[in-house]
């Protein structure tokens, strides 16, 4: 059964940062891309960036580059996102994600098939 479990979520101050983890069972992260996604209230999901085994940062967004970066540990099966410089409208609901059925990062930042739950993080003084 894949699964893919978020944490690392709370409240931040403008400025700060969080390290949110992606811990996924049922699958490999050899072999399947995982990404990460935000919601913030109101707005659509949008795709943040995507990790494979051929591309370390794949960004969507234009407004986390140079603040978040992800990473991985095949070993303990999970994946990071690093969010520095948190601002207040980095504040949502944070999904990780894969597409099973390709072994590269989605074209678009939202297109795969397994979701974790979503942990949220709110960045306010």
């Amino acid at each position: 059964q894949v699964q893919l479990v978020e944490s690392g979520g709370g409240l931040v101050q403008p400025g700060g940062s969080l390290r949110l983890s992606c811990t996924v069972s049922g699958f490999t992260l050899l072999y399947s891309p995982v990404g990460w996604l935000r919601q913030a209230p109101g707005k659509e999901r949008e795709g943040l960036l995507c990790i494979t085994s051929h591309v370390d940062n794949t960004y969507y967004s234009d407004s986390v580059k140079g603040r978040f970066t992800i990473s991985r540990d095949t070993a303990n099966n999970t994946v990071y996102l690093q969010m520095n410089s948190l601002k207040p409208e980095d504040t949502g609901v944070y999904y990780c994600a894969t597409d099973l059925r390709s072994a590269f990062c989605p074209r678009r930042g939202y297109e795969y098939n397994y979701w974790g739950q979503g942990t949220q993080v709110t960045v306010s003084s």
